[in-house]
């Protein structure tokens, strides 16, 4: 088929008036570089706000979790209360032995020692007109290795007390010896005191003065102060003081 050159020739003649017709227009660079930016402001933001979220859900959980812990004043369930303190005066578990004094007095030792029991110990007999009582307070007194009063038995030198605080014992006053009931020889002076009572002090008839402190057997109220007193010596004062040195009696009948 031979070819027509003249239909290609005015065909592109009317493409040619067509394009100067219909000019065509510059490409949009400014409005597709508009839309780029605000499309990553978008992107930017929304991960922002994702941030924001995952915090905030970080946050969320710690706070759960701190409101979930026990506070400080709380007390967690799973953990007891601590039992209340023990009283000063409980009861003690076994004998109790305190030293209240010791030393040497005209080439003697000698010592006082108050014995608690909780209970009367086995082969104990209370006294037939005495206070049975719940417990057993002894004051062992010991001059030259000898138990003053041993003659009346393991137990002669002993009370029966209720509890760990009776206060029947506070303020006897006692001189013991190993014979004359205490009147000559070498002797001990041995005092039961009021709780507010922190020391004693004896003034002899030759102005020497003995002071003897007050010992508390541990776990009760029972307490006891003792000085020895020489052979040939006698009593003029007995006078006791409270912790401030306040002086609380004062007795002239020791002879």
């Amino acid at each position: 088929m031979t070819p027509d050159h003249g239909q290609e020739d005015w065909a592109r003649a009317a493409f040619a008036r067509s394009r100067e017709a219909y000019p065509s227009s510059p490409a949009p660079v400014n409005r597709i570089l508009t839309t780029a930016r605000a499309r990553r402001k978008r992107r930017r933001a929304a991960a922002v706000v994702a941030a924001v979220a995952s915090a905030a859900c970080v946050v969320g959980i710690g706070l759960s979790v701190a409101f979930l812990r026990p506070q400080p004043d709380a007390v967690a369930p799973a953990h007891l209360p601590a039992p209340p303190a023990s009283s000063p005066y409980t009861p003690a578990p076994r004998t109790v032995t305190v030293r209240v004094g010791d030393g040497t007095t005209d080439g003697k030792r000698w010592s006082v020692a108050l014995e608690f029991h909780p209970t009367p110990p086995k082969g104990y007999t209370p006294p037939p007109h005495g206070s049975i009582g719940t417990s057993l307070l002894c004051q062992r007194m010991y001059i030259g290795g000898v138990r003053i009063d041993h003659q009346g038995g393991p137990w002669s030198d002993c009370q029966p007390v209720n509890g760990t605080n009776d206060p029947g014992p506070a303020g006897e006053m006692g001189l013991w010896g190993l014979h004359d009931k205490g009147a000559d020889g070498t002797r001990l002076m041995v005092a039961n005191p009021e709780p507010d009572v922190a020391y004693g002090l004896i003034t002899l008839a030759d102005g020497h003065q003995v002071k003897a402190t007050t010992v508390t057997v541990p776990g009760t109220g029972y307490r006891a102060w003792a000085a020895p007193i020489p052979d040939g010596q006698t009593i003029t004062a007995v006078d006791q003081y409270d912790e401030h040195h306040h002086r609380l009696s004062h007795d002239t009948n020791w002879h």
